[in-house]
Formats: C-alpha cells, sequence, structure tokens
C-alpha cells in the first residue's frame, strides 16, 4: 500500500469536501431531508460525497468503497476498504453548531489503519500521516500541507476528563461515566470526540448507542495513531470493522493504557 499516496489524496478530498460544505453552512437557508432511517441529511452531505467518492474511486480503483450516503454500497463483504462520512455531524450542521466532520479511513483485515478527520467549521484538521502516527495540521489548509503536530494521548492520572455526544447522551452513557473519578465532562460533537483524546484534551469516550463504521473509522485511525484504542462496550475487544451492515455495537475509546471499568 502506497500509505504516502493514501494519506495526501485523503487530506486534499477532505480539505475540498470541506469547502463545499462550508459554502453549503454559509447559506442563510438550506434544505434538510429525512432518509430511510429518519437521520437528516442535507445539500451539504450529498456533494462532500459526490467529490470524496469521485477522488477516491479515481485514485484507488481497485480498493472497495464504502460510503454513507450511497446505500449501494452497504451490502459488500469486505475486510479491506475506503470508508467515508462526508459529514458527520449532521445534526450540529443543521443547528449551526459547528462541529462536524469530513470522515474518510482506509480499513485492512478489519483495523482502521490510516484515516482524517476534518471540522472545517472550527478549523482542525487529524490525520494519520504515511507511518501510521496521529498528527494535527494548522495553518491555511492549503494544497501542501502545513506544519503538523505528533498527536499522544494522555498518559492516565487522577480523575478523568470525560467527553460525551452533544446529541445522543442518555442515562445509559451517564451510569457508565459514573463508575469514573471525573474531573471534567466535555460535551463534543461528531468524530471530533475520537480526536479530543487523541490529542490528550479528553481521556474517555463512552457511547453506548447505535454507530455504523463510517461513524467511527477515520476517529479510531486517528486515536490508534496516537496511543488509543476502541473496544467494544461488551468485552473490551478490540472494535473490528466490516461487520455485517457496517453496524458497531457499544463502544469506548481511550488511551491503550487506561484501566477500563466493566
Amino acid at each position: 500500500m502506497d500509505y504516502e499516496n493514501v494519506t495526501a489524496t485523503f487530506r486534499r478530498l477532505a480539505i475540498e469536501a470541506g469547502t463545499a460544505i462550508m459554502d453549503i453552512y454559509g447559506t442563510d437557508d438550506f434544505d434538510v431531508r429525512s432518509k430511510s432511517d429518519e437521520s437528516p441529511v442535507t445539500a451539504a452531505d450529498e456533494a462532500a460525497d459526490a467529490l470524496i467518492s469521485a477522488g477516491l474511486r479515481a485514485t484507488f480503483p481497485d480498493i472497495a468503497l464504502v460510503t454513507e450516503e450511497q446505500s449501494a454500497t452497504h451490502g459488500q463483504n469486505v475486510s479491506t476498504f475506503i470508508i467515508v462520512d462526508p459529514l458527520d455531524g449532521t445534526k450540529e450542521f443543521v443547528q449551526r453548531r459547528g462541529e462536524f466532520t469530513v470522515n474518510i479511513a482506509l480499513v485492512e483485515n478489519g483495523v482502521p489503519t490510516r484515516g482524517v478527520v476534518y471540522a472545517p467549521a472550527v478549523g482542525r484538521l487529524f490525520y494519520t500521516d504515511a507511518t501510521g502516527q496521529a498528527v494535527e495540521e494548522t495553518g491555511a489548509f492549503g494544497a501542501e500541507p502545513g506544519p503538523v503536530s505528533p498527536m499522544n494521548v494522555a498518559p492516565p492520572s487522577g480523575a478523568l476528563r470525560i467527553v460525551a455526544s452533544k446529541s445522543h447522551r442518555d442515562a445509559a452513557t451517564d451510569d457508565y461515566i459514573a463508575k469514573y473519578d471525573v474531573d471534567e465532562l466535555v460535551a463534543a460533537g461528531s468524530s471530533l470526540k475520537f480526536c479530543l483524546v487523541a490529542a490528550g484534551e479528553a481521556d474517555l469516550y463512552p457511547r453506548l448507542g447505535r454507530t455504523m463504521e463510517w461513524d467511527t473509522a477515520a476517529g479510531d485511525a486517528v486515536l490508534r495513531g496516537a496511543g488509543g484504542t476502541v473496544v467494544r462496550f461488551d468485552d473490551h475487544a478490540p472494535l473490528a470493522y466490516g461487520k455485517s451492515g457496517f453496524e458497531n455495537p457499544f463502544f469506548i475509546a481511550a488511551p491503550a493504557e487506561l484501566k477500563l471499568e466493566a
């Protein structure tokens, strides 16, 4: 696998998709429709998906592609593939809260090994470099990469900073969080939660709710590249990808060395 090409292509397409999304985000009004599962979709989701899909198919024609906005891709039985959520956090987008992301990941043999998470409205860009190290890029996010800083999870020490969903918080999540000594509870949207843990800005992200692999793969790759892990909630086994229907079980994202409560 040419990881230099993977990194460069994922980064470029995420930034281009972010520009397309922000063009629509900046308008006075945009239509919001409901998909068959009642989740919202906008023209921004569709524009970003078309751009990313075309770029990936042109560059990696021999790698299977799974993307949220194309239901025809959801029936594949694959273990190595590229998976896309062109606009994660559509509810954040619709409510103009800014914490939405573009997500592209490479999964190899069931493991997300490379990924990019771009939050255009808040100006943060996270990705794995060619070696698999997670980095955050700063600057103008132009055609050429700007300065990058390696990302590393925070070593476990004392009370935890726990990040949870703004849109999907529930009593079961609160009950699990209560098992820990909590220093701070941070609310965040979309796959940014993985990146906050990867950047050492949070220590734990539990998700006791329905998610799909395209929601998690890119953030999972970034967190793994920073020394973190994503495990199943039930048995703490590593979260695997390429599952039937690409649906996830409940999971916990954390530094690999953090002792997790049952």
